[in-house]
């Protein structure tokens, strides 16, 4: 109760001050990409992948000094336990693989081999990149239709800046961006338009409510915040935990998407209270927005004595 009244109290200030460091984000998420770009991941570029175990557990620091031995270079080193071992490399297999195998230290053994070609990796960044327009393309249309255009423009803009800034992770931590990672992004516009759609509705409630005329549109979106919050809370918190799960649990495999989903669930919670209903107010929304309009002989017959 009393975090609700200091919400309804002072929700104006943190929506601003929260839009304020949410375009900061955007900016320099937006600058990082465009500067230091994405490290694209082996599904993408092609090369090759190649699986192996050793006998005993070796610390993924000592796996790389006995490949930096044998002359390598560009290649990725995983490790997936501590007997475990993954290594993309971008050009042909090198040396390393016989020379490691003859190191009766280490036991070494392959359990795969593949390539990936260049052209099937183009292809699949092709197709990602493609159905990941796709879904925001129909995630728009569909807030047309649903809302009046101010709050369909603050979902968007909500949108836009969580896979803005998941992207600004990737890219100034410089992570594996690859398939996982795009897939992320899909759920990440459904979990963001989810929390989008719930405060926007509410606020749509309200300002068609016969009151609604005489609060003011602060008053409106604060409520509306304070009366979903609980809601949205337990809802990304419980996410969080099974994605944190993930994060901590599955391995590399899922690092990536777990780290992408991560964040995009933090701050698509954010973007839907400090965007999503803050960027309409500024559009001008008001709840003359949701009277309804009579055409003048309804007006007229509504007028008579």
């Amino acid at each position: 109760m009393i975090f609700r009244d200091y919400l309804l109290k002072n929700g104006t200030h943190i929506r601003y001050v929260g839009l304020i460091i949410s375009v900061l984000f955007v900016l320099l998420s937006g600058f990082s990409v465009v500067n230091k770009g994405l490290n694209i991941g082996f599904d993408f570029t092609g090369g090759y992948l190649t699986e192996f175990t050793t006998t005993v557990a070796v610390s993924d620091k000592q796996m790389q000094q006995k490949i930096a031995v044998t002359g390598t270079k560009n290649y990725v080193l995983t490790a997936q336990s501590a007997q475990h071992f993954q290594i993309k490399e971008s050009d042909e297999q090198s040396v390393w693989l016989q020379v490691l195998k003859q190191d009766p230290t280490l036991g070494l053994e392959v359990i795969s081999s593949s390539y990936l070609g260049s052209q099937v990796g183009d292809e699949l960044l092709e197709q990602g990149v493609l159905a990941l327009f796709t879904a925001m393309v129909a995630v728009m249309l569909y807030l047309a239709v649903r809302f009046e255009w101010r709050l369909a423009i603050g979902a968007v803009g909500a949108l836009f800046h969580d896979i803005i800034i998941v992207l600004g992770i990737f890219s100034w931590l410089q992570l594996e961006f690859n398939l996982t990672v795009l897939a992320s992004l899909l759920a990440i516009i459904g979990y963001s338009l989810n929390d989008s759609i719930i405060v926007g509705d509410r606020v749509r409630e309200l300002l068609r409510h016969e009151n609604a005329v005489q609060l003011t549109v602060n008053n409106v979106i604060n409520n509306a915040i304070s009366s979903t919050l609980t809601r949205t809370l337990i809802t990304s918190g419980t996410t969080l935990a099974t994605v944190g799960s993930v994060w901590l649990f599955a391995g590399a495999p899922l690092q990536g998407f777990s780290i992408a989903l991560f964040a995009g669930i933090v701050f698509g919670t954010l973007s839907s209270i400090c965007i999503a209903v803050t960027l309409p107010q500024l559009l001008g929304l008001s709840a003359e927005n949701y009277k309804i309009k009579l055409d003048e002989k309804s007006q007229a017959l509504m007028d008579m004595p």
